[in-house]
Order: structure tokens, then sequence, then C-alpha cells
């Protein structure tokens, strides 16, 4: 059973719905913020190394890519290691897209918790701080524990 019965999704999916209506201007959608975010934190990541990241299929990183390119948010140049593949890089303007996108995220957050006494909101941060790592922590590790633990909760011995 859920006892969050998915709140922190249900909230983090009205807060992309919010932002996508604000930023509807900029020509992105959320999945590109979300390929750009990526290039912004591996600068000189290849395609195939996206494709890996986001779960997508090689040609759809490509012509996102192309797209985000054309509109100039990032920049493909010729790989060193293999003259066949391209590293990205975001420019200045992916830089200012994030911030917009940043702000406005922490504009929906503060908003919610308006209403939430001091008290309470420092309880909830703190608690969330806790799961944030938690979470964070996990994914490092490629969610090698969760993985674990949901085979044995189903019973089996490997994966």
């Amino acid at each position: 059973m859920d006892s969050t019965q998915r709140k922190i999704t249900k909230i983090a999916r009205e807060a992309m719905r919010f932002t996508s209506k604000v930023l509807k201007d900029s020509g992105l959608g959320l999945s590109e913020y979300e390929f750009i975010h990526c290039v912004r934190h591996n600068p000189g990541i290849s395609q195939e190394g996206l494709r890996e990241k986001l779960g997508l299929d090689k040609a759809a990183v490509a012509r996102r890519a192309a797209n985000l390119e054309k509109k100039g948010f990032i920049i493909r140049k010729p790989d060193p290691k293999d003259g066949r593949g391209k590293q990205l890089f975001a420019t200045e303007q992916a830089n200012e897209v994030k911030n917009s996108k940043v702000s406005v995220e922490a504009f929906f957050y503060e908003w919610l918790l308006e209403e939430i006494t001091g008290e309470e909101r420092d309880a909830f941060l703190s608690v969330l701080d806790r799961i944030y790592w938690k979470s964070k922590n996990e994914r490092r590790v490629q969610f090698e524990n969760l993985i674990i633990s949901e085979a044995n909760r189903n019973g089996e011995s490997e994966i």
C-alpha cells in the first residue's frame, strides 16, 4: 500500500503543468527542458550518453538535438575521440531558460507553502530533505538496492 498516495508525483506534475503554462512562450516543451538540463549537467555528453540517461531512442535524441541546436539552446561539436560522434554543450540561452524555469518552479512551491506555519514548514522541509537525499543517493548507485528489494518482495532470487 502506498501511504503517500503518490502525492509527491502529483504535486510535481502540477508544478510541471504550471511551469509549462508560464513558459509556453519560450518555445520549449517539458521534454526539451529535460534534454537541456541533462546537457547542462553533462557538458560534452555524446548523443549516445543522452540516449542512455534519458531512455530515448537514437533517432529521437538526434532529432531533439538538431531541433535544440536550431533554436540556439545547444551546440554540437565533433568528438575529438570519435570523428563520427558529436559532443553537446548548452549555450548561454539554455542557462537563461534554466533560470526562468527554476524561478517559476520556486514560485509555485513557495505558493504551496504559504499557509503553513513556520514550525510546520521547518519540520516538512527537514523530512523532505531526508527523503530527497535518500532518493538521490539510491539513484547514484543505479537503484541497485531498490531493484534487489523489489526482487525479494516478488520472491525472485535473481533479476
